[in-house]
C-alpha cells in the first residue's frame, strides 16, 4: 500500500491507482503521523516552517509533487536527497496569463490614473479625448508593443499568442534560443540588443541562484524611457531599488509587480505608495487548474514504475 499525503488546501481528490492510500493533511498543522511512512506528498499552500517540519517527518518520502509552477519551496525545504520533486508546470498557465494581461494593460492603459482620479471626484481630461497612439517617450497601447518576456515557459508560451492577438510584437527570452510556438525566443546575452527597443518587459523568471537580481539597475537602464516593467515570476529576480530609482528618475514609465522579495509586502516598503508601481499580492496564480489530472496521472506512473511529468532537475 502506497501512502500518498493531500493537502487540504486543494478540493477534490484524484482519482488514483488501487492500491494507494490518501491521508489528508492540515498544512497548517504539524505533520500527521502517517507522514513517517508516506512514500508521496503533495504539497500545496504550505507555510515554509511547516514544510520544513513535515520534510523532517517524510524521511520515507520517493516523490514530492508541488502544485506550485514554481519548485523552489519544495527544494529548500529538506525532503530526502533521493526523493524526485515535480512541479505543477502547466497548471498555472491560464490563470497567469490572465493576470499578467490585466497589470500589464493596467499600466499601458493607466488604470491607477484613473482610479485615482475618480477617488478625487476629477475628470482626467488628459487621460481621455483625443490622444496620440504613440506619444513620445510613453506606451499608450499594445497596438505595435514591443513585449519581451524573461522566463520563456509554459506560461509565456499561453501568453504570447494572446499578446500577438492584441497587437503587439513578443520576444521571448530564455536558456535557449530558437522558435517555441510562433514566437521568436533569444538568450539572455542578447538581452542588450532586444531591451533598448522593448515596450513592455514581462518577468516570469524562477527562482534560482543564476536569476536572483537578474532584473536589475544594468537591465532596466537598457530599457526605453517610458518603458514598463511587469513583474509575476518571482520578487527575488527584482532588484527593487533600482526599479524604485528607474520610476523616480523618469526612466521608466511604471511597473505592475506580483510578487516580491519580501511577502507580505511589509507596511513600510516605499513601493506602496510609489504612484508609478501597481501592487498585486502574489494574485496571479493561487488557482492550479487540472491539478487532480497530474496527481492521477504521475501518480499511476509512480506506481508502474515510469517516469514522472514535470520532473525537476536537482
Amino acid at each position: 500500500m502506497t501512502t500518498i499525503l493531500l493537502p487540504t488546501t486543494v478540493d477534490g481528490v484524484p482519482d488514483l491507482p488501487d492500491g494507494v492510500r490518501v491521508v489528508r493533511y492540515d498544512v497548517a498543522a504539524p505533520p500527521p503521523p502517517e507522514a513517517a511512512d508516506a512514500e508521496v506528498v503533495v504539497v500545496w499552500g504550505n507555510p515554509a516552517e511547516r514544510l520544513r517540519e513535515l520534510a523532517a517527518a517524510a524521511r520515507s518520502v520517493r516523490w514530492v509533487q508541488t502544485l506550485m509552477a514554481g519548485p523552489d519551496a519544495v527544494l529548500a525545504a529538506g525532503f530526502p536527497d533521493d526523493a524526485v520533486v515535480t512541479s505543477g508546470r502547466g497548471l498555472h498557465d491560464a490563470t497567469v496569463t490572465e493576470h499578467v494581461l490585466a497589470l500589464l494593460l493596467a499600466g499601458v492603459r493607466r488604470v491607477p490614473d484613473l482610479v485615482r482620479a475618480q477617488q478625487e471626484h476629477r475628470w482626467a481630461g488628459e487621460l481621455g479625448g483625443l490622444q496620440p497612439l504613440h506619444p513620445a517617450g510613453e506606451v499608450r497601447t499594445l497596438l505595435g508593443a514591443h513585449v519581451t518576456v524573461w522566463g520563456f515557459g509554459s506560461i509565456a508560451a499561453r501568453l504570447a499568442p494572446v499578446l500577438r492577438a492584441l497587437g503587439a510584437e513578443v520576444t521571448g527570452v530564455a536558456r535557449t534560443a530558437g522558435e517555441r510556438h510562433g514566437t521568436r525566443v533569444v538568450t539572455a546575452d542578447d538581452l542588450p540588443d532586444v531591451l533598448p527597443r522593448t515596450d513592455v518587459l514581462v518577468g516570469l523568471l524562477p527562482d534560482l541562484p543564476g536569476t536572483r537580481g537578474a532584473i536589475d539597475a544594468h537591465v532596466l537602464d537598457l530599457l526605453p524611457t517610458g518603458a514598463w516593467l511587469v513583474n509575476a515570476g518571482r520578487g527575488s529576480t527584482l532588484d527593487e531599488d533600482a526599479l524604485l530609482a528607474a520610476v523616480r528618475g523618469g526612466r521608466l514609465g511604471g511597473a505592475a509587480l506580483d510578487v516580491f522579495a519580501t511577502e507580505p509586502l511589509p507596511a513600510d516598503s516605499p513601493l506602496w505608495d510609489e504612484p508609478r508601481v501597481l501592487v498585486s499580492p502574489h494574485a496571479a496564480g493561487g488557482r492550479p487548474v487540472g491539478w487532480e489530472d497530474l496527481v492521477a496521472d504521475n501518480a499511476a506512473r509512480f506506481v508502474a514504475g515510469r517516469p514522472l511529468r514535470n520532473v525537476v532537475e536537482r
